[in-house]
């Protein structure tokens, strides 16, 4: 008996929807913009009934461009590569698994470095202020334009498993099931802190100019390479940097300031520092780290078991074992507001050296746990559906 083996979906184009040409998009923050682009790719087949269509939500500084590899930069190849396409955990022979850049970004939907047709400029600061939940109103706005009555499943890490909890939150009945990974509630001030130190290494760049720099001449990169390096340690783990890294490194005798990377770590993060600056807007920086600092399901709602109280979905909680950014007592403080309501709720707490990359690199035991989830969601069906939540 032969075993398929997973294989990439080949070669992707993204592809963009735009909306509020004639009425506003009014943001949570009150303020309208028109229009609004978004960037979004599909992977296999929608079928008749459009019923078999999942959401991914990407995180901080991730796009549209999930899986495959794009048409336009064949070096890229999708950031959950290894958890969409044929046979993988995403199974795009038997789901149409879409994924959209989120409003605030810098890669192909509207954000701070598009341009403003009433100024011919990019925004930059005067972009309003977004939060999650406006993200998933643009992605509803996606959803309506593919035909899509209800999302099979809504899965993300991150950025993008806080979306999937202000999906449940806000449109409960368009979601047939939920994966927040590696994610929260609400971010801890710890997070909110690391955020803060982030975005006054990109302000304390004179290149900043208020947020009114050339993005094609002299570009806030040394604070934007900064926030990245910053934001990159808190990716990872103790474990992690020690097996990876420890404390190689030149003699002391080498040691000159300014002049090269004494330690390996130190090497690898401005390396990361670097490579980000040259493909990431500051200013979007900005705005998306704000957006995960405003989200604060609890506070929205009055509590968890309130925010969850209509929910009719099933659930796929996943926390990792290393994860002190989004540390696993998050996510079962998520889990409590679920199971306070009756909710059809799975945990798992994933062991992993990882740090909070973990949900990008364990993607073989994810893999076995999202599928069985899946298949488990689609035997059962609707049958969950129209169950009174107490």
């Amino acid at each position: 008996m032969s075993v398929a083996v997973p294989t990439s979906i080949g070669v992707v184009t993204p592809q963009h929807f735009t909306f509020a040409e004639q009425a506003l998009f009014v943001t949570e923050s009150g303020v309208g913009l028109s229009p609004v682009t978004v960037e979004y790719e599909t992977y296999g087949t929608l079928n008749a009934d459009k019923s078999n269509a999942i959401l991914i939500c990407h995180a901080l500084s991730g796009s549209a461009h999930a899986a495959g590899v794009h048409s336009e930069h064949p070096e890229r190849v999708g950031w959950w590569d290894d958890m969409i396409g044929p046979g993988k955990a995403f199974d795009t022979n038997h789901y149409f698994v879409v994924s959209s850049n989120i409003i605030g970004s810098c890669y192909g939907t509207t954000g701070p470095s598009s341009v403003n047709p009433k100024t011919g400029k990019a925004y930059g600061i005067d972009f309003p202020i977004v939060t999650v939940a406006d993200m998933v109103e643009v992605q509803k706005e996606l959803m309506d334009h593919l035909g899509i009555r209800r999302w099979f499943s809504v899965a993300g890490g991150s950025l993008g498993g806080m979306q999937a909890l202000e999906w449940a939150y806000s449109y409960p009945e368009r979601v047939l099931s939920v994966m927040p990974i590696a994610t929260s509630a609400g971010l801890s001030p710890q997070g909110i802190a690391f955020n803060e130190v982030g975005r006054q290494a990109i302000m304390s760049d004179p290149a900043w100019n208020n947020g009114s720099y050339d993005h094609t001449e002299l570009k806030p990169d040394k604070g934007l390479s900064i926030a990245r390096m910053i934001g990159h340690i808190t990716y990872l783990s103790d474990d992690s940097m020690q097996e990876k890294f420890g404390r190689r490194g030149v003699k002391l005798g080498n040691v000159r300031f300014g002049q090269g990377h004494q330690f390996e770590v130190e090497s690898y993060l401005h390396y990361k520092g670097s490579q980000f600056s040259r493909r990431f807007d500051a200013n979007t920086y900005l705005y998306v780290t704000k957006a995960m600092d405003l989200f604060d399901l609890t506070a929205e709602a009055g509590s968890l078991k309130e925010a969850f109280r209509h929910t009719r979905a099933r659930w796929l909680v996943v926390s990792f074992s290393s994860d002190w950014l989004f540390p696993p007592a998050q996510s079962r403080e998520i889990v409590q507001g679920l199971r306070s309501t009756l909710a059809d709720v799975t945990y798992y707490e994933v062991q992993s050296k990882y740090g909070h990359d973990a949900f990008l690199l364990e993607t073989t035991e994810l893999t076995e746990i999202i599928k069985k989830f899946l298949n488990r969601v689609e035997i059962k069906g609707e049958s969950h559906f129209g169950a009174t939540a107490s």
